[in-house]
């Protein structure tokens, strides 16, 4: 076959030769003036670069620098220039990529020495110097051993290390210049790109910062939240202690058959935080009444509020749970959103003066008929069921709206106790290359909505952009607020949702247009030795998501 026909979005179609470079297309006018500058492309619902060679009949969609996807590209493709420039500048050092903070990455030297200012103002005007070089950006394969022996002579020893748990006779990887890395997702076409970051110092190391989605040619006003920085630092201080902070490493004892111990130790840890934060409730406890906990989708917070009553308990509190979605308002007066649907996210979703009547009404020591929802019929109806909260009873209300104080305005800020719950992963893929905690939630929920909710992937690959906004609106502009943040992640869980994650994604087909998520979820998993789930305690957080859990939900 010495040619292929390509389709462009407004159905006309094109024969080109076999082979054909996206780049050497995207100038095609039936592409229309774009307003913004084209960094990768959807090739049959496949997110590719522009590098990539087209070899069967295709239907192309560009990928534009202001979309969700464009802006993964983007920030996928500076960390790449970062990488670039610092072994340029300090090539005597190791530079590792930490957690994304605000609108950036946090970035340290395995040293775990600071930078100076100087060093880091070179780096930064070294990058870009590379981007006014404007260097092409190439995805290539090498063979196994060209890849192993180059992370060798880098002395890459955590991209080396994904390699060794892999069998592929070829690698996929981008080059730019002398310098190459595994590939991890499509990059830029070239560094001249790459116009707007910053690198600014963040003790004790510094952030790569990047724009926001909602402008892509300017970066916002810095915030880095102190609340979610301790979190991940305390994060690191555990995985030092696991010894594990890359996939790479995580594989090393999957295959030495130290798995079990190392989950042992990693969910000690958690119950251990758990217990911290109830020791915190205890000191406080002639003023708090009730304990708030929120946190984005597939978080673990169901999970987390049970273990915390237990933690509780030791303390000889009495744990009384209500469920916000008991306080649903009835289905004609929940608010709309943009598209005309019920936006069950909306605080307005709630009737929050009943709520606050109630509340009020336990803390006083009264009995309190509690309502309940039908969401069949949506409608609220009263079973006859009452509370009173007994001597040394504490209320715990779990819900994406409990950091937002206008959910309990009528209630005393000292009676409340906030927490904020998240799956912060501290592991990396390798040293330049993270694991996006959004990712780690999201392989969560693919697998428990297809366990417990009748959910296919395509299903929660398809609400999943309407739940990132609704996170955005209602759970992440309160997260400083909180009075204790729990990080949820363990390290060791993305081997056990393999097993189930995998087959699932592998029913999303490329008629599909969530396929390149599928794609590139099948990929990332694609590094992580699968670990059976036999090991995973029956009270830890990841059963909430894979079944079998000693909890009743």
């Amino acid at each position: 076959m010495n040619s292929v026909t390509v389709t462009f979005p407004s159905g006309k179609q094109k024969v080109v030769t076999y082979g054909t470079r996206v780049s050497q297309i995207m100038n095609d006018p039936e592409f229309g003036a774009l307003e913004h500058p084209i960094v990768a492309t959807l090739v049959n619902n496949e997110l590719t670069s522009l590098s990539y060679k087209i070899e069967v009949n295709a239907r192309l969609t560009p990928i534009t620098l202001d979309s969700s996807e464009g802006q993964r590209v983007y920030r996928r493709s500076l960390c790449f220039l970062l990488y670039m420039s610092a072994i340029r500048v300090l090539p005597q050092r190791h530079l590792v990529i930490g957690h994304s903070l605000g609108d950036g990455y946090y970035y340290h030297f395995s040293d775990q020495k600071g930078i100076d200012p100087d060093n880091l103002q070179r780096i930064e005007q070294t990058m870009h110097q590379i981007v006014g070089e404007n260097l092409d950006i190439v995805r290539s394969t090498v063979s196994y051993m060209d890849a192993l022996e180059y992370f060798d002579s880098r002395e890459m020893e955590d991209t080396a290390l994904l390699l060794q748990h892999r069998n592929d006779s070829k690698i996929p990887v981008y080059v730019c210049g002398d310098v190459m890395d595994i590939s991890h997702g499509p990059l830029v076409p070239s560094t001249g790109v790459l116009k707007y970051f910053e690198l600014k110092a963040h003790d004790p190391g510094f952030i790569l910062r990047y724009p926001n989605e909602s402008d892509p040619y300017r970066l916002s006003e810095f915030y880095a939240s102190p609340l979610l920085f301790s979190v991940y630092q305390e994060y690191k201080q555990w995985g030092k202690i696991l010894n594990v902070a890359s996939a790479g490493r995580l594989n090393d004892l999957s295959s030495n058959g130290d798995t079990p111990q190392f989950i042992r130790t990693a969910e000690a840890l958690q119950d251990k935080k758990i217990g911290e934060i109830a020791d915190r409730i205890y000191s406080q406890r002639d003023s708090v009444k009730i304990i708030l906990i929120a946190g984005p989708s597939s978080s673990g917070k169901t999970t987390f509020a049970k273990k915390l009553g237990i933690q509780l308990t030791v303390h000889g509190f009495k744990p009384v749970s209500i469920s916000l979605d008991d306080y649903f308002v009835s289905r004609e007066e929940t608010p709309r959103d943009e598209n005309g649907d019920y936006d069950f996210e909306n605080i307005e979703a709630i009737d929050i003066a009943l709520l606050n009547e109630n509340l009020l009404s336990l803390t006083s020591g009264e009995e309190t008929e509690i309502p309940s929802f039908d969401f069949k019929t949506g409608q609220r109806r009263y079973t006859g069921k009452r509370l009173t909260l007994p001597e040394r009873g504490i209320l715990i209300m779990e819900g994406i709206h409990g950091l937002n104080d206008r959910l309990t305005a009528r209630i005393a800020r000292d009676s409340k106790f906030k927490i904020y719950v998240s799956a912060l992963t501290q592991l990396n893929l390798d040293d330049h290359n993270r694991i996006s905690t959004t990712d780690n939630r999201l392989i969560r929920r693919l697998v428990r909505d297809s366990k417990f909710r009748g959910h296919s992937a395509l299903d929660t690959l398809e609400m999943w952009p309407s739940v990132r906004r609704g996170e955005n609106r209602n759970i992440f502009p309160f997260q400083d607020s909180a009075d204790a943040a729990f990080n949820s992640a363990l390290d060791y869980e993305l081997g056990v949702l393999k097993n189930h994650a995998v087959p699932l994604l592998q029913h999303v087909k490329p008629i599909h247009g969530v396929y390149h998520e599928a794609l590139r979820l099948l990929s990332f998993l694609q590094n992580f030795i699968a670990i059976p789930e036999k090991h995973v305690p029956e009270l830890s957080i990841v059963r909430e998501f894979i079944g079998e859990s000693g909890f009743h939900y």
